[in-house]
């Protein structure tokens, strides 16, 4: 296997990034018209991503290294925790004043260009990387002692450089299986231990799916031993003209006549279980799936297509069946995870242009043995919208930064219970943020650190540092007892976050 060229990166400012901007346009197709954008730092996306014509499954190729699972605490195995919920509850002794320099770094590593969060279990660490000289995905396991690593897998995939960046989801790991989504809508589900390959759908050719602006950002989750997907997309849509033909009847599977907007697939065979038809024609979004139970019903919410076609839905966790759906919410860019407010609401977030949507919370109700869905409010961005990073629901408020970069407390009737004022903020898009035993950890774009009460009382700072020197550390936090893990676009980095 040929050296990683995140091997190779080290931050050192903006010499550096004009060295990969270099790089990544000379690695690209000659005839293309390429710019270096980040998604979303002008509110305006690149040009919609096209497939290369490339066949329907890929060879990868397996590496082992000297990395060793860890024998330590605590597990962040998806997208925003254990509970889906970006909050730990771990027992943890948390520092609650910091040395100028921060929290102790544990370890740090070389990634490539990306913001993709990682997954945490069983003393392993997980990612989904993009190698620029390799023009290729790679699922990275590292030791969550020291960051070495312990395997990669990769396959080929080239991305031209539209806006820099390439890698952005979280992996879902389980006991026996992580499975993660490319930038390229490639799912892959690999042995969680070994890395020893699974299967893999290539969701451009085998359903039609449409390359999300900005590569994918879905994060896939794993339940019951199933991959839950939404691949969002119909067998017949005229939105369709940048895939090629012939992917579906290459892809050896049969798929809903009216399209698949979200599936089940067994983690073991890789066999689809039930699919999800999509009538209306929505497409992928940058929201992930969360689980919600309502009324002794279980059920996946997704918020996917567009300000044309598209909504909220809750499907069936047992069959794939629509329990309700509305199309009462549909954005231009749907990018932060729907977050599930108590017994029945839904808590929905806008950035990225939305002029007059912000925030709205959807409520469920049961009528006639249906559940059926409805706006309870809708409110302008001034009082409450989120660019791309997902509210917290924590203790009866929800807490976020919003697109004036300040950090507010809300109440779940959408009254602004607190701001941090304008003396007080969290950078231009807005980075991550999770809650542990009580304590807001807030990271803005340049890699500052701040450390907050979660409380309605006020906006209560007890410390700040600076932790990462590169660009955009727009990565989501993971916890996994006492370590931190975070990352900017070049650089991933292990805090001590205990007391000290």
């Amino acid at each position: 296997m040929r050296e990683s060229a995140f091997a190779k990166i080290i931050p050192v400012g903006l010499a550096v990034v004009g060295v990969v901007l270099i790089f990544v346009w000379l690695s690209s197709d000659a005839g293309s018209e390429l710019t270096y954008r980040i998604g979303g730092t002008d509110g305006t996306p690149p040009e919609k991503v096209a497939d290369t014509n490339e066949p329907v499954k890929i060879a990868g190729e397996l590496a082992t290294f000297d990395g060793v699972p860890a024998d330590l605490p605590g597990g962040w195995p998806q997208f925003r925790g254990p509970n889906f919920d970006a909050i730990s509850t771990q027992e943890i002794k948390l520092a609650r004043t910091w040395p100028a320099a921060g929290p102790k770094v544990l370890w740090s590593v070389d990634v490539g260009p990306g913001y993709a969060g990682v997954a945490v279990l069983a003393g392993r660490v997980y990612m989904i990387d993009y190698d620029v000289d390799a023009q290729a995905d790679v699922v990275r396991c590292l030791s969550l002692q020291d960051g070495r690593d312990i395997w990669r897998y990769s396959y080929p995939v080239a991305i031209k450089a539209s806006h820099g960046t390439m890698s952005r989801t979280v992996p879902a790991v389980s006991d026996k299986y992580v499975v993660t989504i490319g930038p390229k809508c490639h799912v892959t589900c690999l042995d969680a231990a070994t890395g020893e390959f699974r299967w893999m759908y290539n969701l451009v050719r085998e359903f039609n799916t449409i390359v999300p602006e900005w590569y994918a950002g879905q994060c896939p989750l794993i339940d019951d031993g199933k991959a839950i997907i939404a691949p969002a997309a119909t067998a017949d849509d005229d939105r369709a003209s940048v895939v090629p033909t012939g992917g579906l009847a290459d892809s050896g599977h049969t798929i809903a006549a009216e399209g698949v907007l979200m599936m089940a697939v067994d983690c073991q065979t890789g066999e689809i279980v039930w699919q999800t038809p999509n009538p209306d024609g929505w497409i992928m979004t940058h929201s992930s799936i969360v689980p919600m139970e309502f009324k002794g019903r279980r059920f996946y919410v997704y918020s996917g297509g567009d300000n044309k076609k598209g909504g909220v839905v809750g499907v069936s966790d047992l069959d794939g069946s629509v329990l309700w759906k509305t199309d009462k919410w549909r954005l231009k860019h749907s990018v932060p995870t729907p977050v599930v407010v108590g017994q029945d609401g839904i808590f929905l977030t806008a950035g990225y242009g939305q002029r007059n949507i912000g925030c709205g919370m959807l409520r469920l109700r049961e009528s006639g043995g249906a559940v059926l869905a409805s706006l309870e409010y809708v409110y302008p961005p001034d009082v409450f919208g989120s660019i791309q990073q997902s509210p917290i629901y924590y203790d009866g408020y929800i807490y976020g930064v919003r697109p004036d970069k300040q950090l507010v407390c809300l109440a779940p009737d959408g009254n602004v219970v607190w701001t941090s004022t304008t003396a007080n903020k969290f950078g231009r898009n807005g980075g991550p943020y999770a809650i542990v035993n009580g304590l807001l950890y807030i990271m803005d774009d340049e890699g500052k650190l701040t450390l907050a009460e979660a409380t309605p009382e006020g906006y209560l700072p007890l410390a700040h540092a600076k932790v990462l020197d590169g660009r955009e550390s727009w990565g989501p936090m993971a916890i996994a007892g006492n370590r931190m893990i975070v990352r900017d676009t070049l650089k991933m980095i292990c805090l001590d976050i205990s007391e000290q």
